[in-house]
């Protein structure tokens, strides 16, 4: 009898936990300006993106160039997709596709802690002097304006091409965070110079270029 009883009272356990990590699982959103996580790394989300019913999250491609599988939590515990494609260099973008159908996937931007969200309604390639807003996962959200287009930056793996510049600063840790202008995707952030503290310049990938090369579009 004893026996019996510890094996409903675990099978009743185990439920329980099953219906905790489905409710929790429900519970999480990922929004531009989110991390997601793998192995030995954690990239921003810069947007998220659809093809169809297929929704997709557009992370750096210098980030995401080494893993495969994502998650929502730094635990590694709640899944949400696969690393779908990855161009770097040459280009800094990658797609991961979100598998997960008990996380949300809202197309607006997290503007950070206390900031409240961004809806995004559509995309366009930058054009000089216009406004842009990013947010960082360092240094947060900051707005500035676009300095010039076609950028060239160098890495260590190669060079990057068709970058945009702008005038805002930006820090180690604020790569793939999302640059917008009002309800307008442009890019994210791939690489900077200087600092917050004496000034610096951001550089961005075109996030138009992007969609077109993956065949999606924001939501």
């Amino acid at each position: 009898m004893l026996a019996l009883l510890l094996g409903w009272s675990t099978a009743v356990e185990s439920a329980a936990h099953a219906d905790r990590l489905a409710g929790h699982q429900a519970a999480v959103a990922v929004r531009g300006g989110d991390t997601l996580y793998s192995t030995g790394t954690r990239c921003t989300v810069g947007f998220n993106a659809r093809s169809g019913s297929i929704l997709y999250a557009l992370i750096s491609g210098r980030c995401a160039q080494d893993a495969r599988t994502w998650y929502a939590d730094p635990a590694l515990t709640v899944g949400v997709g696969v690393t779908a494609g990855v161009s770097f260099p040459g280009n800094d973008y990658a797609s991961v596709r979100y598998t997960n159908t008990a996380v949300a996937y809202p197309g607006e931007i997290s503007l950070g802690v206390g900031a409240g969200t961004r809806d995004i309604t559509n995309a366009a390639y930058p054009v000089v002097g216009q406004s842009v807003c990013h947010v960082g996962r360092t240094t947060g959200y900051r707005c500035g304006t676009v300095q010039a287009l076609n950028v060239t930056i160098n890495h260590r793996e190669g060079a990057v091409y068709g970058l945009f510049r702008s005038n805002l600063c930006s820090e180690p840790g604020d790569t793939g965070g999302p640059a917008f202008s009002g309800g307008t995707a442009l890019g994210v952030i791939v690489g900077s110079s200087g600092n917050c503290s004496s000034g610096g310049v951001t550089y961005y990938q075109p996030v138009s270029e992007w969609l077109s090369a993956y065949g999606l579009s924001v939501y």
